[in-house]
């Protein structure tokens, strides 16, 4: 669904998803402007988006796909889709970016180049969080724009701490993560991951 027509109907009332979300984050919405002219609308997920959000995941490439799911996935199971489209937003968040582009046909669905989700951990006051950028949009300050506003959100719902397992040979992930001032410590599991905590007291 393209952003703006969702706006469009928020306004008028007559949006109800054909999932029930708790408290839909109508705040997050926001357009980012990149190098090279780019633009996208950032914006909570749907699941009205699951054929948006399957197309995004098959396109990333090998590499990619594998330092988001830590497995050689092809596309997403309809139980994972599922999963990742159809958001409570009290425990589960998840922002994607779509592109902002003027030219294309109106009845053409806008493509989703990232997501980005976080999901509280029970029990406690963190959430672990996960992000993906469409590799052609990869180093365009895209993922650290989504990351700060997850933060910002987990923030003022009570959380203190985003914590993510990453791959120790995804470089990208953990310099991007350190720049927002998180720190990096071995993961329990062993040395094929490392565990990112992203402190929120200072965000």
């Amino acid at each position: 669904m393209d952003a703006s027509a969702f706006i469009e109907q928020l306004q008028e009332g007559v949006a109800p998803p054909t999932f029930r979300i708790h408290r839909y984050p109508a705040g997050m919405i926001d357009r980012l402007n990149l190098p090279g002219q780019r633009s996208v609308v950032l914006r909570p997920i749907l699941p009205q988006d699951a054929d948006a959000e399957q197309r995004f995941v098959t396109g990333l490439s090998l590499a990619s796909r594998h330092k988001r799911f830590h497995v050689g996935l092809r596309q997403l199971s309809p139980s994972t889709l599922r999963q990742m489209t159809e958001i409570d937003y009290r425990d589960h968040v998840a922002l994607v970016a779509q592109v902002q582009d003027d030219s294309r046909a109106p009845d053409a669905e806008p493509e989703i180049v990232a997501d980005a989700r976080y999901v509280r951990l029970a029990g406690t006051n963190e959430a672990e969080f996960a992000i993906a950028v469409a590799d052609e949009w990869q180093s365009l300050g895209l993922g650290r724009a989504l990351m700060a506003r997850l933060a910002r959100h987990a923030k003022a719902q009570g959380l203190d701490a985003l914590v993510g397992d990453v791959l120790p040979e995804n470089r990208r992930m953990i310099v991007l993560m350190r720049g927002l001032g998180a720190t990096t410590r071995p993961h329990p599991d062993g040395p094929s991951l490392v565990q990112v905590v992203y402190g929120l007291a200072s965000t």
